[in-house]
């Protein structure tokens, strides 16, 4: 895909002064963890040899970029702009010395075609260490606790409060009921969604996941 943008005319925009006034008085970022059945997610994965992390890396990535309030940046002379489109930037940890990569795997709608990209980046960058030079900017970020189920969680973003794009974690899955459950936690800012969006959000993760159907393509267009 080719990253590109459009400029945002807050005149016209409909969320316009929404986002003047979250932006200039109020600088608020809305965090929400919820439980998501995972169970469909771990059994695709599985039948399809693919990594559950690059799926749920997928899975994320494609509900966010159904939608334009997750896809909202800066360019470099300060115009708010609109992604076409944006990757997930996320963490690859190494247990031999605990630390951790972080690089930018394109977004692809495919997922099969996402997962070959991620194994390709995480090998390429197997020795690297803290954040991958020269990543794009049109990104929104992403990490993972798989060591601990939690029930909330909260990253802030210390910059000038106008970081926009989404802050996506989540943590271990665990059996509850015959289900594999999981936190998932988003951060984002309110001067581009409300509560409606961030929970349509996770509505349509649950929903892309229930129709994950043992490697059937189709259900996933």
């Amino acid at each position: 895909m080719e990253m590109s943008y459009t400029k945002i005319d807050l005149n016209e925009w409909s969320r316009g002064k929404l986002f003047k006034s979250y932006i200039e008085n109020m600088r608020i970022v809305m965090s929400l963890t919820v439980e998501i059945d995972v169970t469909n997610l771990i059994e695709f994965s599985k039948r399809n040899n693919l990594k559950f992390y690059p799926s749920m890396i997928w899975i994320v990535s494609k509900v966010v970029n159904t939608h334009d309030e997750f896809k909202y940046s800066w360019n470099d002379t300060g115009d708010l702009i609109k992604w076409n489109f944006i990757s997930p930037s996320y963490t690859e940890f190494h247990k031999e010395d605990e630390n951790f990569t972080k690089l930018v795997t394109e977004f692809s709608d495919d997922i099969f075609e996402f997962s070959e990209r991620f194994m390709v980046d995480k090998e390429k960058h197997e020795a690297d260490r803290a954040f991958v030079e020269n990543q794009p900017l049109n990104f929104f970020d992403v990490s993972c606790l798989p060591w601990v189920k939690y029930s909330h969680f909260d990253v802030h973003v210390f910059d000038e409060g106008k970081f926009l794009a989404p802050v996506i974690t989540w943590g271990k899955y665990e059996m509850s009921h015959g289900r594999y459950m999981m936190p998932l936690t988003m951060n984002i800012h309110h001067a581009v969604a409300d509560g409606f969006h961030l929970c349509r959000f996770f509505n349509e993760v649950q929903e892309l996941i229930n129709a994950l159907d043992g490697g059937n393509k189709d259900v996933l267009d």
